[in-house]
């Protein structure tokens, strides 16, 4: 009777940690959110980011960026998720923006990306967060890298985009 009890006491533990970390990592929509989660603000993500990402998006350019991602995701092949589908367009010869998350561990998996982008004339840019961006798509899963095209309802946003990323390159870019 003891071991039952036990059992039980452990099975009803571990359900309430279900469910408290079901709870916990949705949002108001259903969506995983990072910042509601852990608390961490966009400043406090940089130290989780790896060696290699750079530019890095300040603040106010990923919030422009997010809601470009979010305009794109409405239009039918105007965004291309994940490495493989990524990479595949870009050989293919596709132009667009390419957005990295900074937070990817091993860095190996995406480490050939940049150079790519580089060499097909792509700009890119790393945000903190492959959370953030996963949720930004509305996925339940995180996103290592995706690629923006450009449509005529946002392409505005685009251009600007496309503006200040080409500003941040030169100031990230330089080894001494």
């Amino acid at each position: 009777m003891t071991k039952d009890k036990k059992h039980s006491t452990n099975n009803t533990n571990q359900q309430d940690e279900d469910m408290d970390t079901s709870t916990a990592n949705k949002g108001e929509n259903g969506t995983t959110n990072e910042t509601e989660n852990t608390g961490l603000t966009y400043e406090e993500k940089f130290k989780y980011m790896n060696a290699m990402a750079s530019p890095v998006a300040p603040k106010k350019l990923a919030k422009k960026l997010f809601k470009c991602i979010k305009q794109a995701a409405k239009q039918k092949n105007y965004i291309r998720l994940g490495l493989r589908e990524t990479q595949k367009y870009i050989r293919r010869g596709e132009k667009g923006l390419v957005v990295f998350a900074g937070n990817v561990t091993p860095i190996d998996i995406y480490s050939h990306m940049p150079v790519v982008c580089e060499e097909a004339n792509i700009p890119y840019v790393f945000v903190p967060s492959k959370e953030d961006l996963g949720s930004v798509i509305r996925a339940n899963r995180t996103c290592c890298l995706l690629m923006i095209r450009s449509h005529p309802e946002y392409k505005e946003l685009f251009d600007e985009i496309i503006d200040k990323i080409n500003k941040l390159e030169p100031s990230f870019a330089k080894t001494d």
